[in-house]
């Protein structure tokens, strides 16, 4: 999307099972002490660096499946509402 598609104003429906997404960005609007739809853009662009790097301290060698997992668990209890989740795992390669 160029800067000639961009539009003037995205709405975010907040009406009908929606009123959570008010409340969200109420939060982060308090979190970045700025304005709501300053707060919006930089939810956005965060949540996407911050799942990277999640998924890459889950890649590393030196953690033990137990603490991958542990690790995880901690994510997704402390986030019950969150639209992404994280999973660990092992894979072995036997080479002869």
């Amino acid at each position: 999307m160029g800067t000639s598609d961009t539009p003037q104003s995205v709405r975010v429906r907040t009406d009908e099972g929606n009123e959570w997404r008010f409340r969200a960005i109420e939060r982060a609007a308090r979190l970045y002490d700025c304005n709501r739809s300053d707060a919006v853009a930089y939810a956005c662009e965060d949540v996407g660096q911050l799942a990277d790097g999640i998924e890459r301290i889950l890649q590393r060698e030196d953690l033990t499946l137990s603490q991958r997992r542990e690790i995880a668990s901690i994510l997704d209890d402390t986030a019950s509402v969150l639209s992404i989740s994280f999973d660990a795992e092992v894979s072995v390669e036997i080479e002869s």
